[in-house]
């Protein structure tokens, strides 16, 4: 395959969305919360012993609710509670209207004032559209692309793989 990037994958940073054990192996994931393909990695990333580090490569020509949903995840991670809404759509792909989103923020305990406001501010779109230019420079090409030790993985990672990832830092894995 021709390698794409004309830019390196930009370093963890403090404006990242990041959890997970800070020694363990880092896994930047580019995702959309439009994708079944980013839901089946999301599964099989979200409990591994690994340093979690979540972009978005929201398209919106590609899925017409990308970019919407990934503005609303910023406007919840700006109460504290971006990773819950992360699980929520990932969970219930099919409740991406934003009546939907409504209830999650409800279950969720977030103030939907707050929440309309900051979703739909400028700031939150030039965030994720920062996010997709980075990831389109650093030779993302599909949904999900992971990053992980520089090197690219397109698509969802296997279980094998994700096991051979957290290995790297066996003080990390759970027995």
């Amino acid at each position: 395959m021709t390698d794409l990037r004309s830019a390196p994958v930009p370093p963890v940073g403090p404006g990242d969305h990041v959890r997970g054990p800070a020694g363990a192996p880092t896994v930047i994931f580019y995702a959309d919360f439009t994708c079944p393909r980013c839901a089946l990695a999301w599964e099989r990333l979200q409990d591994a012993p690994l340093r979690l580090v979540f972009r978005h490569l929201a398209l919106k020509a590609k899925h017409p609710r990308a970019v919407a949903l990934a503005c609303a995840t910023e406007a919840a991670g700006l109460q504290g509670r971006f990773w819950e809404l992360t699980a929520a759509l990932y969970a219930d792909p099919g409740r991406v209207e934003d009546p939907d989103l409504w209830s999650h923020c409800r279950a969720l305990g977030l103030e939907l004032d707050r929440f309309q406001r900051d979703r739909h501010d400028p700031a939150a779109r030039e965030r994720v559209r920062a996010q997709v230019r980075d990831a389109l420079r650093a030779g993302a090409t599909v949904t999900p692309t992971l990053f992980v030790g520089g090197e690219v993985h397109p698509g969802p990672p296997d279980a094998a793989l994700v096991a051979h990832w957290a290995a790297a830092h066996p003080a990390t894995a759970t027995s």
